[in-house]
């Protein structure tokens, strides 16, 4: 859904005007640093939201800003760039071009295209369930987005989809929003997952099960919203498979590399995702992994991506944009923001604790609304100390508070809201604002069908309790 300009301007007009009236008048009984938080966050979240300015100049303009008025600690302010997400970013770019350069995509590609070219929704279908199903064995939805994508684009090429089609719309979104939202219901499988198990062991000694977390929420969080994807795909973004000839890609020996190349990129590519499968024998964070090998790939003579050819592989305006979000979350939880919508939206919540389906729908839509204010991973670390709360508030039990968290940050509206779907669509090569005509209808449904839906299933099994 692509705004226009005037549009665009009108909201981005507003917002400056909103948060200039902020400043102005600071808000009562808060200290001048929280309403000048206040404003910077609206101006970020305004311009991400309507494109008003290309994200990594909106991230410029956030860290400019924060650290001109000293909103931030310099440290605090830019340890995104120190980040764990921010490094498999960077490698993952560098996978991903060693994957395209060596021809590995392409084939990989061509050795799947008699099971998925049937037709049109046979391959949607085939590689959102292979990103899903993938989420089970990786660890991070980019390093899954880093093996997948580079194989959808050379599927997009082989049938002759052409760069801004709705056929390569169609694998580029699907590929983008399965390498991401249904691994929320697998535990190990997105950051924000693991920042929830982490801060509930802290903070109230309590640690989920595998099983008891996948049963929970893979159901309906996973399987159905899966196929949502599938039928939101097919239908926005309709396409015929037509093979009759080959592209001239097809034909070009330079783009389909050589067998010694693919040997190498696929040996380095498998032992990458045998250390991912298994960070949590050997420890290491999969983020270094994913560094070590980015590296080898770019050693001189060894590598497959020239040295060179670094800056070309990397977005760094992607990287800027990703840092700047993770930057915003931590202003946000730092200056008391987090913790004030926290304590409004309790007062919100019913008063009634008995309203057992009001409750639940109330405290899924308030996680879901935060994760626009705090970017999705941080919502668990700005609402998790307010679990007690949440639970006293509405009758339920500190595990069911928690839990019902995964349904908020699993619903993403945005693409700003969380990196991988931004470095997805990056290594594309497809327009990321195309993603939204994904993610809004798949926002609705989510809340008006499989919300209700979480419900009755948690009714089965015991929750919430």
């Amino acid at each position: 859904m692509q705004l226009n300009f005037n549009f665009r301007q009108s909201l981005g007009l507003v917002a400056m005007v909103a948060a200039l009236f902020i400043v102005l008048f600071p808000f009562d009984g808060y200290p001048l640093h929280f309403s000048h938080s206040a404003a910077l966050v609206l101006i970020t979240l305004a311009s991400w939201s309507t494109g008003l300015f290309p994200p990594f100049l909106t991230g410029l303009i956030f860290f400019a800003l924060a650290a001109i008025f000293n909103l931030l600690p310099a440290d605090i302010l830019f340890s995104g760039f120190s980040s764990t997400a921010v490094w498999l970013i960077i490698s993952g770019f560098v996978i991903g071009a060693a994957i395209s350069t060596s021809g590995l995509g392409k084939k990989m590609a061509s050795m799947i295209a008699p099971q998925l070219t049937g037709s049109y929704p046979r391959m949607i279908t085939g590689l959102v369930i292979s990103a899903v199903l993938l989420s089970f064995i990786m660890p991070s939805s980019v390093g899954r987005a880093v093996v997948m994508i580079p194989i959808g684009m050379a599927l997009a090429n082989h049938v002759g989809f052409k760069k801004g089609s709705n056929g390569r719309l169609g694998i580029a979104t699907s590929l983008a929003i399965a390498c991401n939202m249904p691994g929320f219901a697998i535990l190990p499988a997105n950051i924000p997952n693991m920042i929830l198990a982490g801060a509930s062991d802290n903070l109230f000694n309590m640690q989920f099960g595998y099983m008891e977390y996948l049963l929970l929420h893979f159901p309906v969080l996973g399987v159905l919203k899966t196929f949502l994807i599938i039928f939101l795909v097919v239908k926005i973004f309709p396409a015929e498979i037509n093979i009759t000839e080959k592209t001239e890609e097809d034909n070009d020996p330079e783009q389909n590399g050589n067998k010694a190349m693919q040997k190498k990129v696929a040996i380095l590519l498998g032992l990458t995702l045998i250390f991912w499968m298994t960070d949590s024998i050997h420890g290491i964070n999969p983020a270094w992994v994913g560094l070590a090998t980015a590296v080898i790939l770019l050693l001189p003579k060894w590598g497959v991506v020239a040295p060179k050819n670094f800056n070309a592989s990397v977005d760094f305006a992607t990287v800027v944009f990703v840092a700047a979000a993770l930057g915003l979350g931590a202003l946000v939880n730092e200056s008391g923001l987090g913790t004030a919508m926290g304590q409004t939206f309790i007062q919100l919540l019913p008063e009634e604790s008995g309203e057992t389906f009001l409750n639940f729908m109330s405290l899924s839509i308030m996680t879901t609304i935060t994760g626009l204010l705090t970017t999705i991973p941080g919502v668990p670390t700005v609402l998790t100390p307010m679990a007690m709360d949440f639970a006293d508030t509405t009758g339920f039990s500190l595990r069911s508070a928690l839990m019902i968290q995964v349904l908020g940050f699993s619903t993403v509206i945005f693409p700003y809201q969380i990196g991988p779907l931004i470095v997805t669509m990056q290594l594309s090569g497809e327009p990321l604002h195309k993603l939204l005509k994904i993610t809004l209808p798949l926002t609705l449904l989510t809340v008006v069908v499989l919300f209700p839906l979480d419900y009755l299933w948690w009714g089965l099994l015991g929750w919430p309790k």
